[in-house]
């Protein structure tokens, strides 16, 4: 049984990692927005490279001088930016098709599955993303019988509930690999385990993974996975990515599909549908193509950096902030040991909604969220004295009483507004 470690866990602390702080704050130039703000919010939005502009300006420029000839650059980036996230994901090369969002990608998978026979149960926990929830619900009118795994402590899923969850009638796992409201990481190798010895199929949702956290597909043996260049990749939104595990691909006619997917796309066939036979099998209509563009800088960073040096910087970060709030016997929604924890802290505080404006006001830019309270998120351009920063300004709201200044704004939020403070 896999659980966070209470505070009195006896956790060690990550080892310091000589030399690769510097290393990596040496790439702070490159995003702009760390020079007027401190930018703690990575799990919601990736700071924007300083090369984004320029990779949408080639994007402008094609478009601009070569007009429809341009596609002869288009057609083929789709599939070479799959290809650059497949290795940051442990995936093969071919196996990545790029989607508009998260939503889209999931649709895909379900549109490959028949829900009206037997086997047609859905398996997912109470701490998935509520757009994922929300599809599978809809799939109830199809026969499928969704069942939902809780929490009991609002931080992880008991690894043996789900698994034990995961039966002969499961068709689908469509689970988180590190949950968005408190940053668990979800043993994604021994779910892929079970779902094989009962036949069914896994989904894994990699968005608050990606690019902060060690992800191997292809080694675990996970048959679906899906995340975006949104948040740790620093890629942007419009860029949602879908993973199939190659050998079970060619298996696999989705409804959800469009002529992209079609093996002779210019051939503009009706009725005659042959579906190709790579990652643009699971692909539809035609791509986003500057959204694609964008998404390209930040993933040449995170694969330059390596993986592996940003989580362990983020294993450090993220345990420092653990000790300082436990130092100000401040709550917190992560979990306590460093191995089980992704790139995010949650501080469930008093007035958290409020304080999260204020900070916003202040330029330190975090998020709230229920049940998790005021989330931070470094990444590997943040440095120590960021989060040093965050908690002397919380410190002083707590003193000064300053944020109330937001309170009775939070309806704004549903209202269509966005509140800034």
């Amino acid at each position: 049984m896999l659980r966070p470690k209470g505070a009195n866990g006896g956790v060690r602390p990550p080892p310091l990692y000589n030399g690769v702080m510097d290393d990596l704050l040496a790439w702070r130039t490159k995003f702009p927005i760390l020079g007027s703000s401190t930018y703690l919010i990575s799990n919601s939005l990736g700071a924007m490279p300083r090369g984004a502009p320029e990779a949408v300006q080639e994007y402008t420029d094609a478009w601009s001088t070569e007009g429809v000839r341009a596609w002869q650059h288009w057609w083929d980036l789709p599939r070479k930016v799959g290809d650059e996230i497949a290795p940051l994901i442990g995936a093969s090369p071919g196996s990545v098709s790029m989607h508009l969002n998260v939503t889209s990608a999931e649709a895909t998978v379900a549109s490959c599955f028949d829900f009206s026979g037997a086997r047609n149960r859905v398996v997912y926990s109470e701490m998935n993303f509520p757009s994922v929830s929300y599809l599978y619900k809809a799939q109830e009118s199809l026969g499928a019988r969704v069942y939902t795994v809780p929490t009991h402590d609002g931080i992880s899923v008991d690894l043996e509930e789900l698994l034990d969850s995961i039966d002969d009638d499961t068709l689908l796992v469509p689970v988180s690999h590190v949950l968005f409201r408190s940053a668990f990481i979800q043993d994604a190798q021994a779910i892929a385990e079970k779902c094989r010895k009962v036949g069914a199929f896994l989904v894994l949702d990699l968005y608050q993974s990606a690019g902060v956290v060690p992800v191997e597909l292809d080694k675990w043996g996970v048959d679906f996975a899906v995340g975006g260049t949104l948040k740790w990749l620093c890629g942007g939104p419009g860029n949602a990515f879908l993973y199939v595990r190659p050998d079970l691909a060619i298996k696999l006619d989705p409804r959800l599909t469009g002529w992209i997917a079609d093996q002779r796309p210019f051939d503009f066939i009706v009725n005659d549908h042959i579906y190709d036979d790579g990652a643009y099998r699971f692909m539809n209509g035609t791509p986003n193509i500057p959204g694609l563009y964008a998404a390209r800088p930040g993933l040449k960073i995170v694969t330059e950096i390596g993986i592996e040096n940003i989580r362990n910087n983020s294993r450090r970060q993220t345990f420092m902030m653990m000790q300082m709030a436990a130092s100000r016997g401040w709550h917190t929604t992560a979990p306590e040991d460093p191995s089980w924890r992704g790139g995010t802290v949650a501080f469930d505080l008093p007035d958290a909604y409020e304080i999260s404006q204020e900070l916003i006001a202040r330029a330190v830019l975090v998020d709230y969220r229920p049940k998790s309270g005021v989330r931070v998120s470094p990444h590997f351009y943040t440095s120590d004295d960021e989060i040093q920063r965050f908690f002397d300004e919380v410190d002083e709201m707590l003193s000064s009483r300053a944020h109330m200044r937001h309170a009775g704004k939070a309806h704004m939020r549903h209202a269509g507004k966005v509140d800034q403070g």
